[in-house]
């Protein structure tokens, strides 16, 4: 699909703490597109210099609506939004949408996937992949973390913005290929402040980063403000700057709130790398 604008807006100006009517009635206006350069201009790239690949993977815990009947249909949806899309999609208004369709008939599943690949494709300036999943789907795809947690490392931590110094490597020249985790990132919603809470996954190929460190800087996103896929942004280009790894693969993931919860991931070396749904989820 070849990248388009839309109708966007700005952080500010979005649906997010404001008072808005709740809408049973499919609606493909309520979704709100903000430009994902806004951000990406503080950290030094634009569409055409992008340092990583990755999608945005939002899965979706309250979605149904009406069959021809009138009876309803209750899934979960997985949406996969590209990196290099134009936008992201504001969540509280993809919540409305969303809503939009608890009320409306529709002839068939299929009838809802399609309106939801050509809704949010044109929303977001790229084409969006979308997974239907019935309630009783596999418990088992819920796991933990791959790698190292260094969630028990004894440090003291005195930085609750988001501090880059803190990163660095080891003094040994020697390169290593390692995974770790942590279940310690929060940061807050950009327009309301309200706590987003999440675990990461950092996986790269280089010196050594120093993991007390590592989880201090991670730590300090505490008292951060910016949306989910922005916070994996900067997280991957301050590692990047800082400590220089030949390969480097940040993966969140979220906490849902309203019903939804978002993953991002960004790399430079792995075009797909999947992760269960942790405990949290």
């Amino acid at each position: 699909m070849t990248k388009q604008l839309t109708h966007t807006g700005t952080a500010a100006s979005s649906l997010l703490g404001q008072e808005t009517p709740y809408c049973a009635r499919y609606d493909s206006t309520l979704l709100f597109p903000i430009p994902r350069q806004e951000k990406r201009n503080e950290l030094g790239f634009d569409l055409h210099s992008m340092p990583f690949q990755g999608l945005d993977i939002w899965t979706a815990y309250e979605v149904s609506w009406l069959n021809s009947k009138g009876k309803p249909i209750a899934v979960i949806a997985e949406f996969a939004f590209p990196a290099d899309s134009l936008n992201i999609i504001e969540s509280k208004s993809f919540k409305l949408y969303l809503n939009s369709f608890n009320g409306t008939r529709f002839e068939s599943q299929q009838q809802v996937e399609e309106l939801f690949i050509k809704d949010l494709s044109l929303a977001c300036g790229d084409s969006v992949d979308v997974l239907i999943r019935n309630l009783d789907f596999d418990e088992s795809l819920t796991g933990g973390l791959p790698g190292e947690n260094l969630d028990t490392l004894d440090i003291e931590v005195t930085d609750y913005q988001v501090n880059p110094t803190l990163l660095t490597t080891e003094t040994s020249p020697d390169k290593v290929c390692e995974t770790v985790n942590s279940h310690l990132l929060k940061s807050n919603c950009l327009v309301t402040g309200q706590p987003d809470w999440g675990s990461v996954v950092i996986r790269y190929e280089g010196i050594q980063i120093h993991h007390e460190n590592l989880l201090k800087y991670l730590i300090s996103f505490r008292e951060h403000n910016e949306f989910h896929e922005q916070c994996v942004e900067r997280i991957f280009t301050d590692i990047m700057k800082r400590c220089k790894p030949d390969k480097l693969t940040v993966y969140a993931r979220y906490v849902r709130r309203g019903g939804l919860d978002i993953n991002p991931y960004r790399s430079n070396f792995e075009e797909t790398f999947d992760i269960a749904r942790t405990i949290r989820q």
